[in-house]
């Protein structure tokens, strides 16, 4: 499952050119997963029944908050205790998209809205891929196949982060 929602968002993410062919490696950020995941389960489950894509979405908005933070200062934020928490406690979970576009990427505008829309359509990519999974609710094979897409989601807000602040994956010789 994790492997095929990673090819349909780098596909899709490639396609509109807000990623870069080859996938960064920030170990850096890799290595926050499993405490941000253990932070945002009880909020991303909690609200994935009544709004999936949001509960999808805003994993993707994370990773991009922790690329900005990462390249802005990780000696700083990299040692920030439950980061996710205090996040989400700035404006709530329901308006945590809109903290991290407007204070943590300073986004405006339409740059703001097209940010908005590219998050939702990997996260309605994502949902239907879930679906179309047909997993029963409330199983383990269910909760591991949401944590697979939560973990893709992630990574691919990292990585369309990073290229918009300048960094480019390529092969060097």
């Amino acid at each position: 499952m994790e492997e095929k929602i990673r090819q349909n968002l780098y596909q899709y993410l490639l396609s509109r050119g807000k990623i870069d062919e080859r996938m960064p490696e920030c170990p850096d950020l890799e290595d926050k997963w499993p405490e941000l995941a253990q932070a945002y389960l009880p909020d991303g489950i909690r609200e994935f029944n009544a709004y999936p894509t949001v509960s999808l979405g805003w994993v993707m908005f994370i990773g991009m908050a922790m690329a900005t933070y990462w390249d802005k200062d990780w000696e700083r934020y990299g040692q920030t205790p439950n980061i996710y928490e205090q996040m989400r406690n700035q404006r709530g979970f329901d308006c945590l998209d809109e903290y991290i576009l407007e204070d943590v990427l300073h986004m405006k505008g339409d740059g703001l809205k097209q940010l908005n829309d590219l998050v939702a359509e990997c996260a309605s990519r994502t949902n239907n891929a879930l679906i179309h999974a047909h997993l029963e609710p409330g199983t383990p094979e269910a909760f591991k196949a949401y944590v697979a897409c939560l973990h893709q989601l992630y990574l691919m807000g990292m990585a369309v982060q990073l290229k918009r602040l300048g960094y480019h994956m390529e092969l060097t010789d």
